[in-house]
């Protein structure tokens, strides 16, 4: 009961620190410090954090005001984290529900198990959370405090003690909040009330600095104009007859002085120094502004902690700030007096400092684009030799391209004339035998021995052998119009109208002497009603190619098989497809079926164009579509889909 009664007292002190520290703090961060102080003396309170709602964001949008922990790391103080829904953050959970939410390690694990994660942080044995609430009940945030100590829980009491002072820490914050604004706007005020004129003044001479520094960096490419402009710049900010400009080269620790000016030396001692000696090494090795008088200015030398001072050391007043941005430094920026009516003030050196931290940007500035127009130099000439390289690829690949359709054109030629070799010469086999019977016929009618029977048996020859005449130049005059017009097709880019069913049994005419003697059955399935406005000369030379390529690639060595070539109608679409029987190819052949040169008949006579040329046929000039399906010993499935007329396009060069 004693126990009791002291942790009561010890609620009541705190919970009256609280009230005592939100009317003396301005500083949240500051106020809930002391909370936290407060709350360790009656719990356990070693990992606590803090989570603020923003006004202009959603809920699920908070800053972390306040992190103490002992495993996670704390997020950046002010910046704005996006929580994950109720269902993930336990800490969105509590500012959207505005509950209070206990949970120890086995619930996170559970939750963590029903439905995915559970928070971002390690997991806590016990973890408690309450929300922060206005009058309004409108949720200001959440107060989180766990523990991964199995050893320390939140009991009943505990928790009901937190939530108490989560009510006090919400009226505290209402407070702090207003009070901040209230500060801020008087001190502000305040500020544009003292000097006015002469601030003013001083804010307009600043910021037109600025602006010419940020014109000058953009505008001069010229190292001494810039100096020389800078140097003006500076001149109408504070007293600067004696100015000079140092630039520090890491690369060889080496100080020089591009720009100089001084009442007393009309050039400066030494134009490049080791670092380590001067004023210029002091103030980079000091990483901020100095100023000095002439006793502190002797004094520094006189120690030895400004090493061989360059120059006249005569000074009424001095002060040098460093070009730094970031953590590399660019140079110094030096300004003197000799006189001893002018004397440099803390606000002067505020001046120097601040403008030599944009002449920093601005010399980063300037060397970046310098770096980048020696890169877009170099990348210019790349790019040029690349483009030179691509059209010479481009040219040699359209040179092989033509010269393989050319080929094609000319195996097609090889093999018609020996096909029309045959027809050809059984008609003058026929033509000599009926030539031998006239003159056996003549010398019988003049011997006077030509009877009825032998005239008729002339006759008979006669007809006998004309037929056979008519029958093979007819075979060879089909032979020599199919291969007439798709030759012609082949080698032109004309665009004509023609019946694709007839085309395709021409093509295939032309085609028989590839076929002539193979295993190999061609079926075409094709609607004899579809007129053609488009290339035949494309349709040819796919056709063609597909046959090629199954007799060559899927039924080599005599393998027996069927070629199937089907067209219909899809509105003013045709579906052609083709397909064989063949040994079909496995996935990383057919991946590279259309890349230029490629072949697996490599050495045997195969360019690797042949399917090359055939899709840009069919997504060029016919101005369509190629999918193409095949496995190992499934054969081989070319699927088409290309629009009937193209009239209104003018030829595509392949």
């Amino acid at each position: 009961m004693e126990s009791r009664l002291k942790r009561l007292e010890a609620v009541q002190a705190m919970l009256l620190e609280i009230g005592q520290k939100s009317s003396s703090c301005t500083d949240i961060s500051e106020f809930l410090q002391a909370v936290h102080a407060a709350l360790g003396r009656i719990m356990y309170a070693a990992n606590f954090y803090v989570a603020l709602c923003d006004a202009d964001q959603p809920d699920n949008a908070v800053r972390f005001v306040y992190f103490v922990d002992e495993v996670d790391e704390a997020p950046d103080r002010g910046e704005l984290v996006t929580l994950a829904s109720p269902e993930q953050s336990p800490t969105a959970w509590v500012i959207l529900n505005r509950q209070r939410l206990v949970m120890t390690a086995e619930e996170h694990n559970s939750h963590e198990g029903d439905g995915g994660a559970w928070g971002v942080g390690t997991t806590a044995e016990h973890w408690l959370g309450c929300p922060l609430l206005d009058q309004n009940h409108q949720v200001l945030g959440a107060i989180v405090i766990q523990s991964y100590d199995k050893e320390h829980t939140f009991n009943e009491e505990d928790q009901a003690l937190f939530a108490l002072i989560a009510n006090h820490v919400s009226s505290a914050l209402l407070g702090l909040r207003s009070m901040d604004k209230l500060e801020r706007a008087v001190q502000e005020r305040t500020a544009l009330l003292a000097h006015e004129v002469a601030e003013r003044r001083r804010a307009e001479n600043i910021q037109r600095a600025l602006y010419e520094l940020a014109n000058l960096s953009a505008t001069t490419s010229d190292r001494g104009t810039l100096y020389i402009r800078l140097h003006e710049i500076i001149s109408g900010l504070v007293s600067a007859r004696n100015f000079l400009t140092a630039l520090y080269h890491p690369e060889t620790r080496e100080i020089s002085i591009p720009y100089f000016v001084d009442e007393k030396d009309s050039e400066a001692p030494v134009k490049r120094f080791e670092y380590g000696v001067g004023a210029s090494s002091y103030v980079l090795a000091q990483k901020q502004a100095c100023l000095f008088d002439a006793d502190s200015y002797a004094a520094l030398v006189a120690s030895g902690e400004m090493h061989e001072p360059l120059g006249n050391v005569n000074i009424a007043s001095w002060m040098g700030a460093p070009m730094l941005l970031g953590d590399k430094a660019y140079g110094v920026i030096i300004v003197q007096s000799y006189d001893e009516s002018i004397k440099y003030t803390q606000a002067d050196l505020e001046i120097l400092a601040f403008m030599a931290s944009h002449v920093a940007v601005a010399i980063a500035r300037m060397r970046a684009d310098d770096a980048i127009r020696t890169a877009k130099s170099a990348l210019e000439e790349q790019n040029t030799a690349l483009n030179t390289a691509l059209t010479s690829l481009q040219e040699a690949q359209s040179e092989l391209v033509r010269q393989e359709k050319l080929a094609s054109l000319g195996r097609l030629v090889a093999g018609v004339a020996h096909e029309i070799n045959t027809p050809l010469g059984i008609c003058v086999t026929a033509t000599s035998h009926l030539v031998q019977e006239l003159k056996l016929t003549r010398e019988d009618m003049a011997a006077g021995v030509l009877d009825e029977d032998g005239l008729n048996q002339f006759f008979d020859i006669i007809d006998q052998s004309l037929r056979i005449m008519t029958t093979n130049t007819q075979r060879a005059a089909a032979l020599v119009r199919s291969f007439k017009q798709v030759a012609v097709d082949q080698s032109s880019d004309d665009i004509r109208s023609f019946n694709l069913r007839k085309y395709l049994d021409e093509v295939l005419l032309s085609l028989q002497p590839k076929l002539k003697g193979k295993p190999v059955q061609v079926e075409i399935d094709c609607d004899h009603t579809i007129q053609m406005d488009s290339f035949p000369g494309a349709v040819s030379q796919i056709v063609t190619n597909m046959v090629v390529n199954s007799l060559v690639h899927g039924f080599e060595g005599g393998q027996s098989g069927k070629i199937k070539i089907s067209g219909h109608l899809d509105g003013e679409h045709v579906q052609f497809d083709y397909s064989d029987d063949g040994a079909g190819m496995d996935s990383g052949t057919l991946g590279q079926l259309f890349d230029p040169f490629f072949t697996t008949k490599r050495g045997s006579g195969g360019s690797g164009l042949g399917a090359h040329i055939l899709y840009n046929l069919v997504t060029g000039s016919l101005g369509g579509t190629i999918k193409v399906v095949s496995a190992p010993g499934m054969g081989l499935h070319y699927k088409l889909r290309f629009p009937r007329t193209r009239r209104k396009l003018k030829a595509v060069p392949e």
